[in-house]
């Protein structure tokens, strides 16, 4: 039997009927047509599918979307500026070369995010820290972590 939750999907208010079994990923993907998120290895060890809930990262392949009822959840989409821009953070992985098949991006943009968010100027040691979950097999991770450490250089805290 479905059962009616309500989230705030990036920004907007939604009210939304799941099955309890639904994983936060799919619902996402399926019914919300937010396909950032990444469906990668469904056991929670890769961190495609990351997004943030009440700004912390989760693995939405590992979470149930009944669980999450009355949250704020935030995807890849969401960080567009209302006009389609970028956040500085897509920026900077564009100009390191920080995407390669793109597969990884979403979980490792939102992670570094979180991070940003948190301490506005890590060190490369704490970044490497920070997206260790978030596996990449395209890039080494040294543009990955030189994108977000080119962001945290950047800002003003």
């Amino acid at each position: 039997m479905k059962k009616q939750i309500a989230l705030t999907v990036n920004g907007v208010k939604r009210e939304l009927l799941v099955n309890p079994q639904d994983l936060l990923l799919n619902v996402l993907r399926e019914q919300l047509g937010l396909t950032g998120a990444k469906y990668g290895c469904g056991i929670g060890e890769c961190g495609s599918c990351t997004v943030l809930l009440d700004g912390e990262p989760i693995l939405s392949c590992m979470t149930l979307a009944v669980a999450v009822n009355g949250s704020e959840v935030t995807t890849i989409e969401g960080l567009l500026g209302s006009d389609g821009s970028l956040h500085p953070i897509q920026e900077s992985f564009l100009e390191h070369g920080a995407v390669q098949c793109g597969f990884c991006t979403p979980g490792m943009i939102l992670m570094a995010k979180n991070l940003l968010d948190k301490n506005p100027h890590p060190s490369e040691e704490e970044i490497r820290e920070h997206i260790r979950g978030n596996l990449c097999r395209c890039t080494g991770y040294t543009q990955i972590v030189q994108a977000i450490k080119e962001v945290s250089l950047t800002r003003k805290a």
